[in-house]
């Protein structure tokens, strides 16, 4: 079975784009597959939003996933390297291990 890509056309930087108060907007082109393409266009008609504006909402939700993520890493590893009792250290060097490798 042939597994399509949706793909959404998109003006480059060479064209025009829009500015708002935040700033410069930039746009991307992007290709989705199938599976993701249909997942994001229910949640857009499900909130009654855009494709895009989803698709926006998704990254920055990503982004600040995983920002959090490493500061929760170093502040774990801080917590490492800064304890000196051997109970503290081997528990804090379980979890640092469940972290990177995963459970």
């Amino acid at each position: 079975m042939k597994e399509w890509w949706y793909t959404k056309m998109v003006y480059n930087d060479a064209m025009a784009v829009t500015k708002r108060a935040s700033g410069r907007h930039v746009r991307r082109s992007v290709t989705l597959p199938p599976d993701v393409a249909r997942k994001v266009g229910a949640i857009a008609k499900q909130r009654r939003l855009s494709d895009n504006r989803v698709l926006v909402e998704l990254i920055e939700q990503g982004i600040e996933t995983r920002q959090r993520k490493e500061r929760e890493f170093f502040d774990l590893a801080e917590r490492f390297r800064a304890a000196s009792d051997p109970e503290a250290v081997k528990h804090l060097g379980d979890e640092l291990g469940r972290f990177v490798f995963g459970e």
